[in-house]
């Protein structure tokens, strides 16, 4: 019982520390309506601070998870449900303010600075790619029905489709810039290059609403405490690539 209180209290604050978000998330997109954008660096920051506190959240959850006896009940489902659907908030507002900084400066966000290391070297679009994710989860969440395997093979054989299609348009975008006719105006050649970077804003967009819509498809798919599980899976992938990134970056410079 008091590991099931402890839970639900870190519930009910994940729950406050989501409408704290969402307010911070529609003061970024007002801005970005009256024109008053907030600089690239500051909306970056609050696009980290965001996905800091959904890796912390999920390491807090796991803690409490774990520690209930096995066998034992964490709680009602419906309990759980506003646990996993707050976690799912969370990931709609990192999309959001992504979405507005795509627009302050795409090539910040699609290289990953605020990334670390180790998670720039598996990034892509932007994010993680939706397919990959599916397939670790996958060896995660067992015991899993005929149906429920059908339902996340098809999501992830869509996914892979629309990834090859999206890196696709990504190099023939490149190609268009680097390759195109030779043009003696260079003005005019910067003109046409510019206007080729509102595609790649979109292409970003587009990958983050497929990373979007594999999260709920995942959720539509699993039951709640197997959705949970997926959040927990997820957040521990991110702090394992996290702590990769310490030792990498302190390692001895002769060090092969």
């Amino acid at each position: 019982m008091a590991a099931e209180a402890a839970l639900y209290n870190r519930a009910e604050g994940s729950s406050k520390s989501g409408e704290a978000s969402t307010d911070s998330g529609s003061a970024v997109m007002n801005a970005a309506i009256t024109g008053k954008a907030e600089a690239p660096d500051s909306i970056i920051s609050r696009k980290v601070s965001v996905d800091s506190r959904v890796v912390l959240g999920a390491t807090i959850f796991d803690m409490e998870y774990e520690s209930c006896p096995p066998g034992s009940s964490v709680g009602p489902d419906e309990d759980l449900r506003v646990v996993v659907d707050g976690y799912v908030s969370h990931y709609n507002e990192i999309f959001r303010l992504k979405g507005t900084a795509a627009k302050s400066d795409v090539f910040n966000l699609i290289t990953g600075t605020w990334a670390t290391p180790a998670e720039r070297c598996f990034l892509w679009m932007g994010g993680f790619r939706p397919s990959e994710l599916i397939k670790m989860l996958m060896t995660q969440l067992d015991p899993l029905t005929e149906q429920q395997v059908m339902g996340i093979y098809s999501l992830q054989q869509s996914s892979q489709w629309a990834e090859e299609a999206l890196s696709q348009l990504q190099r023939s975008l490149v190609g268009t810039i680097a390759g195109g006719p030779n043009i003696i105006d260079g003005v005019q050649q910067m003109a046409i290059a510019v206007g080729k970077l509102a595609d790649l804003e979109g292409f970003v967009r587009q990958a983050d609403h497929l990373r979007q819509q594999m999260l709920h498809q995942l959720g539509r798919i699993l039951t709640v405490r197997q959705a949970a599980r997926c959040f927990l899976v997820i957040g521990e992938y991110y702090g394992r690539l996290r702590a990769l990134s310490s030792p990498w970056a302190t390692r001895p410079r002769g060090y092969v």
